[in-house]
């Protein structure tokens, strides 16, 4: 957990008038520097929040919490009598993760009220962690000192974070915004999952500009159905949590959250990729793709405040109306329209770095090799059509499905990948707990049944799977590895075991003769060169 480096000075006593329903022990003349969940990173004279688990109470470490330095123990009427023994200060509130946010924000000055950088919040589906790199870029590009925080990495003022949660705990985060603002960071991007917003992660903060990519099936994990999962993100276009919207049409949900937002919203559309063109042609602003290639996509974007022709350097449509829906974000935060223009002319396009988002690793010879994070139907059906469209040859399509997740969606996974490829590569992505060839089983099944004639393979592990995709294809082909995208690990029983799908492209290509880029990501494998 990231914190700022002189946060400001609170009375727990305060605290506790502010938001304690009872209060055990001498809260007068303590000191407060921070707020936390886990006793794993906890520092001398923060509080302990300890909330009830899936196995355990918080409150069982409050001992531990007591020997590294805290102050306080924030929990509940239970964790109150577990935590007695620990002999700190208690307070008792009826939800502590429910308070977290509003205490995190006390704690750290970084409520609605107080000074803080822009800040920029997308959800959505797919496309999520694009826009977020792709505001940062543009931000960036314009001279802005920018501050980040998505599924990928987190980046304060040009310093890069690895990333463990797509929106990250509320005290974390509120804490990220402190150091931000303490560094002089001008403009923030967060990434907000719905998980986010029903596990009260982004409580206490305002954001400026919210912004709506789309809905697609996916989470149905943590969400009943599909009409619940759409309802957890609706509560962003509030005015308690944001002050304005925009959304993409491109989807049918973007109307929905149109007629349902309760603050200003402008909209944007792409007619072409659109589910209900008409309504994207409605839109406020309305994207036209004028140019495909492996390099990038180049869109026409035309509002109120004039058009602008540039390039976002991945393909696809869906990456313009991405890229378009970040602009129009500045645009609504306040930047000036002729700053970002003459900035994208200057430069040539957009100059973002898209983690794992169709990320090409191969080079100018031999097939192309696109590494991508989408593990949804709805992203495998948009990537591979824009693979297709920009690869002359044949189409092999790699990839896994997770385990201990979204089981429903997985035959979708399996009919989406083989109807849209000409080859079909079936392995392993984290399987945690579950049974790899169980997960493999029910993909191959699913792609045999939507096209029994298709070409399929099964190949397990992924080490292994990408020297077979590359042994079948050519120079002109295209390779999609879905899933892994920017992920540096994956998850086998719980163990986190390192992986860069990236860097083992880049050698089964080497290993069969092609060319291949320097690499411009970490490797976590030892060099075999």
């Amino acid at each position: 957990m990231l914190r700022p480096a002189n946060p400001p000075r609170r009375e727990l006593s305060e605290l506790a008038s502010r938001f304690a329903r009872t209060v055990r022990g001498e809260v007068d003349g303590v000191a407060l520097t921070g707020i936390t969940l886990a006793t794993a990173d906890l520092r001398p004279g923060e509080a302990f929040v300890a909330i009830q688990g899936v196995n355990r109470h918080g409150a069982d470490f409050a001992a531990t919490a007591a020997e590294k330095g805290a102050v306080a123990v924030i929990t509940d009427e239970a964790g109150a009598v577990i935590a007695e023994s620990a002999g700190l200060p208690i307070l008792v509130v009826d939800d502590p993760r429910g308070v977290l946010g509003d205490l995190s924000a006390w704690v750290y000055g970084t409520g609605a009220d107080d000074p803080l950088p822009l800040l920029f919040a997308t959800t959505g589906t797919n496309g999520k962690t694009s826009v977020s790199h792709l505001l940062e870029g543009i931000l960036d590009q314009i001279g802005v000192v920018t501050g980040l925080s998505s599924t990928a990495e987190r980046h304060i003022a040009g310093e890069v974070i690895v990333s463990r949660l797509t929106t990250p705990e509320a005290s974390e985060m509120h804490a990220l915004l402190a150091l931000m603002r303490e560094r002089e960071v001008e403009a923030v991007a967060v990434e907000v999952s719905a998980q986010a917003l029903s596990r009260h992660r982004v409580d206490g903060i305002l954001f400026d500009v919210a912004g709506f990519t789309n809905l697609s099936h996916d989470h149905l994990d943590d969400y009943a159905d599909m009409e619940e999962y759409f309802e957890a993100k609706l509560p962003l276009f509030r005015p308690d949590r944001a002050k304005r919207g925009v959304i993409c049409l491109d989807s049918p949900s973007g109307a929905v959250v149109v007629e349902r937002s309760e603050i200003p919203v402008v909209t944007v559309g792409t007619p072409s990729i659109a589910a209900d063109p008409e309504a994207a042609r409605a839109a406020d602003w309305v994207v036209v793709i004028d140019d495909e290639r492996a390099a990038g996509t180049t869109f026409t974007m035309t509002g109120p405040a004039g058009s602008l022709t540039t390039t976002v350097p991945v393909i696809g449509p869906h990456m313009a109306a991405n890229a378009a829906l970040a602009i129009v974000m500045l645009v609504e935060g306040g930047y000036a329209w002729d700053r970002i223009v003459d900035a994208l002319s200057r430069d040539g396009g957009i100059r973002a770095y898209l983690p794992g988002r169709t990320q090409l690793v191969s080079g100018d010879r031999g097939p192309a090799v696109f590494v991508d994070f989408g593990h949804s139907p709805d992203a495998f059906e948009k990537t591979l059509a824009a693979v297709r469209r920009v690869t002359p040859g044949k189409v092999l399509m790699l990839f896994g499905a997770d385990g201990d997740r979204d089981a429903s969606k997985r035959f979708d996974m399996a009919r989406t990948a083989v109807e849209g490829s000409d080859i079909l590569v079936v392995t392993d992505h984290h399987p945690r707990f579950e049974d790899p060839a169980s997960i493999r089983a029910t993909l191959v099944e699913g792609a045999r049944r939507a096209r029994p004639d298709a070409e399929i393979h099964e190949a397990s592990p992924p080490e292994n799977a990408i020297v077979t995709a590359v042994s079948l294809v050519g120079d002109g082909d295209a390779i999609l590895w879905a899933g892994p995208g920017h992920q540096d690990y994956r998850d086998i029983r719980g163990v986190r075991t390192p992986y860069s799908a990236r860097e083992l492209a880049r050698r089964a290509l080497r290993a069969a003769g092609w060319p291949v880029p320097d690499s411009r990501w970490p490797v976590p494998y030892p060099d075999e060169d």
